[in-house]
């Protein structure tokens, strides 16, 4: 009887072992159709890329570009949000899909991540505090602080010219810093300045430099991925063709931001 269990254990792990092998084969596109969701990752709290509205319910571009991307897929959206500093580890984990959250693409990232086409083009800019006039350009961020939130492109920019990182979570927090002195600058996104000096016009600070930005587009796990990303990129271009990406930019970001023309 024993040997029979032993044996009948053994089969046990066998058939588990093959069954989470074959499911590793499938590609994410399948898994996603199999289950019927894509799980998105993203903030939920930088406007106007991802924020809460007024009805406290999840908006923004990449918000409904997600959406986009989970009906031309066939499945259902299934946002999850969570910082920054966690939102590619969950990809790396399998816990995410894929991240919807303005991710600058850089070679850097790319060994890490396969990326679908660009689908927005920004604008970096350098902020200070209204009356801060000794920084004018990322020239003269050596020895200063700036406000970012930890791994993205914007800390390591100004890393590269010297600047010491206060990690942040929020671009309000950002902007509390500044105003208060206790940081020197930050650098972001253009229209998430701009969509914030909107909505608090009486913010005390200002935008000192104009500095290109990295093309925007959707990570997911570098593995079994490819067919995902072709689909993905297939759907943005339908998008593109037909007006739906313009439409979107425009309704949060008050220009076309979708091209390079």
């Amino acid at each position: 009887m024993k040997k029979l269990l032993a044996v009948l254990m053994a089969l046990s792990l066998v058939l588990t072992a093959a069954m989470a092998m074959a499911e590793g084969e499938k590609d994410a596109l399948a898994r996603i159709r199999e289950k019927g969701e894509l799980v998105i990752a993203t903030e939920g709290n930088w406007s106007p890329w991802t924020y809460h509205d007024e009805n406290d319910e999840l908006t923004g571009l990449d918000v409904e570009i997600g959406k986009l991307i989970a009906e031309g897929l066939g499945v259902t959206p299934v946002f999850q949000e969570a910082p920054w500093d966690s939102l590619l580890a969950g990809v790396d984990a399998g816990r995410f899909d894929i991240v919807c959250n303005g991710v600058g693409y850089t070679e850097k990232r790319a060994e890490s991540y396969n990326f679908t086409e660009p689908y927005v083009y920004t604008n970096k800019v350098l902020v200070v505090a209204a009356n801060n006039d000794s920084i004018r350009s990322v020239d003269d961020l050596k020895g200063h602080t700036t406000a970012n939130s930890a791994s993205s492109t914007y800390a390591e920019l100004a890393e590269s010219f010297g600047a010491v990182l206060t990690p942040v979570d929020t671009l309000g927090e950002t902007v509390a810093l500044l105003e208060q002195g206790r940081v020197d600058a930050t650098i972001n996104a253009q229209v998430s300045i701009a969509d914030y000096l909107r909505e608090h016009p009486d913010a005390r600070i200002k935008v000192v430099q104009i500095l290109p930005g990295d093309p925007i587009a959707f990570p997911v796990a570098k593995e079994g991925t490819e067919t995902l990303v072709a689909a993905i990129n297939e759907i943005l271009e339908a998008a593109r063709q037909d007006g739906r990406l313009a439409e979107i930019s425009l309704k949060f970001f008050g220009v076309d931001m979708t091209t390079t023309e």
